[in-house]
């Protein structure tokens, strides 16, 4: 769950996720390559830059929405569901919860 902020000498912000670009891995996925799209490092570009936004505009709801859209990833962590790059280091490996999505089916593999 990697993310990157980068900051331009005038103040911008960007906010991405550090696995590489979605299109690149949907262009593996479609040759039949193994790929290792992360959904929660994206959730967790936009949620920072959401809050980085609400810092700016004085949003406070906006802060307050980055801040529950991370509790969820962390609570589906928790839950043991989790793409499989992630499934490892989100809950033991002897729980009986384990669930992680194949990026071929939508069928969760135990």
């Amino acid at each position: 769950m990697m993310t990157s902020v980068l900051v331009s000498p005038d103040g911008k912000y960007e906010y991405e996720a550090a696995h590489g670009t979605v299109t690149r891995h949907y262009y593996k996925y479609l040759q039949g390559e193994e790929t290792s799209t992360n959904p929660i490092a994206t959730i967790f570009a936009w949620s920072g830059a959401f809050r980085k936004r609400g810092e700016m505009d004085n949003l406070p709801e906006l802060q307050n929405y980055a801040d529950q859209l991370e509790g969820a990833c962390f609570d589906t962590l928790n839950d043991g569901l989790a793409t499989k790059d992630l499934l490892p280091s989100s809950v033991p490996p002897s729980s009986s919860r384990l669930y992680a999505r194949d990026s071929k089916s939508d069928s969760p593999n135990t």
